[in-house]
């Protein structure tokens, strides 16, 4: 996984980073697949994380380097992952049964759309030749304690990805919490988005152009 630090905001690596920040000790986390899996290579100094993937596997480490690891141990994105010590393996149902009973504290998704209300759209487009499948997704921001999200602010043709309401099919109704993207970290309330934090050299007035539904400001009692 390569990193180019854009002309301005955050890069993956570093997204990835801000959120590894937010997740508390002790943790019991699934990673998403794309910008989410880079996660599992940040853990800030005194943390342990406790990573999940729904297709069989708890303690899971970063990819190994290119050339190295096993082939078999795969994510559910079919990337190649570790297995740190004490990790343990199981079927698909006893991996669901932990998402669908409540045992996962937290999942870490990308997305295609962010409404203000927390509503998430991260699987199809809807339109011809989309992903058919909504896969485990739908699962787990109904099963998880908190959903973080993370996602460039915009798509490739300059888009806003957080919206007023979700124009694509939904993976489940005002289930998001908090969003990181490339230029800020986006807390959702009952208002709305509100902002947390702002990237570094990043306004918010840049930001708010980039968002298709009104962005609160951080309080001042907060930005001081």
């Amino acid at each position: 996984m390569k990193s180019e630090k854009p002309t301005i905001g955050l890069s993956r690596d570093e997204m990835a980073q801000r959120v590894a920040m937010d997740i508390p000790d002790g943790s019991y986390v699934n990673l998403g697949i794309g910008i989410p899996e880079r996660i599992s290579r940040f853990v800030p100094d005194g943390c342990e994380f406790i990573y999940h993937t729904e297709n069989g596997l708890l303690g899971m480490g970063p990819s190994p380097e290119e050339g190295e690891g096993e082939p078999e141990l795969i994510n559910a994105g079919k990337r190649q992952v570790t297995a740190l010590p004490g990790a343990s393996y199981f079927q698909h149902p006893d991996s669901f049964a932990m998402i669908r009973g409540g045992h996962l504290d937290l999942c870490v998704l990308g997305a295609l759309q962010v409404a203000c209300n927390g509503d998430l759209a991260n699987w199809s487009t809807g339109g011809p030749g989309a992903i058919p499948a909504v896969g485990g997704a739908m699962d787990l921001v109904a099963g998880v304690k908190s959903v973080f999200v993370i996602t460039q602010h915009c798509t490739k043709t300059g888009d806003p990805k957080l919206v007023d309401a979700c124009t694509y099919p939904l993976t489940g109704p005002g289930v998001v919490n908090r969003i990181y993207t490339d230029l800020a970290v986006i807390e959702i309330t009952a208002d709305g988005f509100q902002l947390v934090e702002l990237s570094p050299g990043v306004s918010f007035e840049y930001v708010a152009e980039r968002t298709g539904a009104p962005l609160i400001p951080i309080p001042v009692s907060s930005a001081n």
